[in-house]
């Protein structure tokens, strides 16, 4: 699939999917509505890009929703309460995500099990911090989330923000095409003299840096934090990075697409709210939307070869 039908396919998803909803619901076609529409959107914009870091490297990471969460329970506790205390604990815990690529290379383990596991790590640290639902979100986070710029809503402004700055850091500077190369070709990466250790920590650390801004944002929009705020995080997070264009392997991923993959799911959920869907099947058909887009780009990926082919 070429890089431009990889960010066409996302963006027309979304761009129908926004329609449908205008349609259904005119109202919604003003600040406040879309205000509303993508309001944990950026929350989600974040998980998803921390989850395409590690897809970059060829692995994939089932604790990111738990890890999100224990950063919101740390948010709304120690980062409130105690702001140097709760810092330290959101850097440690950056620290550990690196440790875990590390340790994930050097011992040659299977990613999603070693991350299956540390889902249980962050979902039990998250308990003991905030046993119930409950905390408080710092006061600056809450005044950053709440911004209202003018002409667009905050979520819309910053997940902009988060595609630019996810796209600049790993499609435009060296570091980035080097990790992109991890997971396109290890071995000849490893014959050039790199350290995969390093660089799959270098990997994780940043999956940590952009969990972490997802967790905090998350407090600053809704105030309070619970140990299972952020549990279906981990799916919608690797939905949005294969319906913006990312793929398993090969380290082929698109930032931007993640991004705009995020806003889709996340403009899924209201679109399915004013169809007066339970929850339960709103879940089923955010995955009938993925499955209906990777079966387009399947088509269109198989429509190429038998060009090629022919020519």
């Amino acid at each position: 699939m070429n890089a431009r039908f990889r960010i066409l396919l996302p963006i027309a998803s979304l761009a129908v999917l926004l329609a449908a909803t205008f349609y259904m619901q005119p109202r919604a076609m003003s600040y406040f509505g879309l205000n509303l529409l993508f309001n944990l959107a950026v929350p989600i914009a974040l998980a998803t890009v921390a989850q395409m870091m590690i897809i970059m490297v060829n692995d994939i990471d089932l604790s990111v929703g738990t890890f999100v969460s224990f950063v919101a329970c740390v948010t709304a506790t120690y980062l409130n309460d105690a702001p140097l205390i709760g810092a330290l604990i959101l850097l440690a815990a950056i620290a550990g995500y690196a440790a875990i690529g590390a340790l994930i290379e050097l011992r040659q383990l299977p990613a999603i099990v070693v991350t299956l596991g540390m889902s249980f790590v962050w979902g039990g640290l998250a308990i003991l911090i905030l046993p119930s639902p409950g905390g408080t979100a710092p006061t600056w986070i809450r005044t950053i989330m709440t911004v209202k710029p003018p002409l667009v809503p905050m979520a819309i402004v910053a997940s902009v923000l988060i595609a630019v700055i996810a796209h600049l850091l790993i499609m435009r500077t060296s570091s980035g095409a080097l990790l992109r190369a991890v997971g396109g070709n290890a071995r000849a990466v490893a014959r050039s003299g790199w350290s995969l250790v390093r660089l799959k920590a270098a990997a994780y650390g940043l999956a940590g840096v952009f969990g972490a801004a997802s967790g905090i944002c998350l407090v600053g929009l809704t105030t309070s934090a619970d140990a299972n705020i952020a549990l279906r995080y981990t799916l919608l997070s690797i939905a949005g990075v294969i319906l913006g264009g990312g793929e398993f392997t090969g380290g082929r991923i698109s930032p931007v697409g993640a991004v705009i993959g995020a806003l889709t799911l996340a403009l899924a959920g209201s679109f399915l709210s004013f169809m007066r869907l339970s929850p339960d099947w709103q879940i089923g058909a955010q995955g009938a939307i993925l499955i209906l887009v990777l079966s387009v780009r399947l088509l269109f990926a198989r429509s190429n070869r038998k060009k090629g082919a022919a020519q």
